[in-house]
């Protein structure tokens, strides 16, 4: 993160409106952003879902930018930027990342389902 060098994450927690606009950016996060088919940058990114309701440090800037390919790791940047800055930033971001990253489609899970309902 080029312009977050050396700043801690632990602050991020603080920044949304309520329960509800957390856990929307989390669902997104995890539908949109971090694909299990790139495990090192699917990590890193979970880390980094997980550092948003921790006030303790999960991932650095450091880790996320050696590990988060450019276009994800702008858009993670972007997210941090809105969430320093209102709430409203912070709905911006979520109607511009699903737009751009559509919701990756998990096709393990949808292979066990289609086995658990062809087997019932």
């Amino acid at each position: 993160m080029s312009t977050m060098a050396g700043v801690s994450l632990t602050d991020l927690a603080s920044g949304f409106r309520d329960k509800e606009q957390l856990t929307r950016m989390r669902a997104v996060i995890h539908s949109c952003l971090a694909d299990d088919r790139r495990q090192e940058e699917c990590r890193y990114l979970m880390r980094f879902w997980w550092q948003l309701s921790m006030s303790y440090t999960e991932v650095s800037p450091e880790e996320l930018r050696t590990h988060v390919g450019e276009r994800k790791l702008a858009a993670v940047e972007a997210l941090i930027t809105a969430i320093r800055t209102s709430p409203e930033r912070i709905d911006a971001w979520l109607d511009v990342i699903e737009l751009e990253f559509p919701a990756i489609l998990d096709r393990a899970y949808e292979a066990q389902s289609k086995s658990w309902d062809d087997e019932n």
